[in-house]
């Protein structure tokens, strides 16, 4: 004679780890696309130094002050590139035989925590790093005893191109930070407020936040990099997301979301982004 046991099924749901996007402390959002898919920026010359000719003007000039010489003023435009969307339907009884645990307002927070949100910091960090104006000339893997070396080394990349010294951010890969531990070379101040640990700062290191980024949200190779917000515009024009309640054809819900996204690295701002990783190919 056969026994059946009896199975259990819990309302409860295995979650994916993931975590909230971290990308705010390392770009900024100064330029405002309401209104328009494209926004164009101005940038300005300047005047060269020169002797003032106490005496008179010199030869072929007519100014004391040197050669008259007009400023150039050409934009630079950004244009939105990323529209992208998602859509599911939950069936009225798949919601209500699964304990409600198809709930459609707990499934779109699954999708932005799950999906959304790490497109949208990895297409911003591969951004940052493709269009980084500061790179090591020669590329070598990173050791415990070289990495604070190399972090120095793009600390003084941003100080010869005049990146403000506060709000530096030093993003790394679990990986680095690894090396970083073991650098006998590094002390890092871990007394951080709970409000900079939301955002994934585990230290400060030679007055930079050092934030901590899963590698899966981070390109290829990725080793370390050090950025500036004001080089990196990271708009997000679009957040629009719908629940409808049996629409025609469906017995049930139908979810929609569309994000509309970018990011750009400013041209006279790259500098303030320094990129340590492994190159393409190798």
């Amino acid at each position: 004679m056969s026994i059946e046991l009896v199975e259990k099924f819990l309302p409860y749901v295995d979650e994916q780890f993931s975590t909230e996007s971290k990308k705010a402390m390392v770009t900024n959002q100064d330029f405002d696309w309401e209104g328009a898919h494209s926004v164009r920026v101005y940038k300005i010359s300047t005047s060269q130094m020169n002797d003032y000719g106490r005496d008179g003007p010199a030869q072929g000039q007519w100014s004391r002050y040197g050669e008259v010489a007009p400023l150039s003023a050409t934009t630079e435009r950004m244009a939105l590139r990323r529209d992208r969307s998602f859509t599911f339907v939950i069936d009225k009884l798949d919601q209500d035989e699964t304990a409600q645990q198809l709930a459609a307002a707990s499934a779109l927070a699954r999708q932005n925590r799950e999906v959304t949100i790490p497109e949208i910091d990895a297409y911003t960090y591969n951004v940052m790093c493709s269009n980084a104006g500061g790179k090591p000339e020669t590329y070598k893997a990173l050791t415990a005893t070289t990495i604070y070396e190399a972090i120095l080394a793009a600390s003084q990349a941003l100080d010869d191109a005049q990146v403000p010294e506060t709000e530096r951010v030093l993003v790394v890969t679990p990986a680095t930070y690894a090396l970083m531990k073991k650098c006998k070379d590094i002390t890092m101040e871990t007394d951080v407020g709970n409000d900079l640990r939301l955002n994934g700062v585990i230290g400060r290191l030679d007055g930079m936040d050092v934030q901590k980024i899963p590698a899966s949200r981070l390109p290829v190779g990725f080793e370390f990099m050090v950025a500036h917000p004001c080089a990196t515009v990271a708009p997000v024009k679009l957040e629009d997301f719908s629940i409808h309640r049996n629409p025609p054809g469906i017995s049930g819900t139908l979810v929609e979301g569309r994000v509309v996204y970018d990011a750009f690295v400013l041209e006279n701002k790259a500098k303030g982004i320094y990129y340590y990783g492994q190159p393409t190919g190798e």
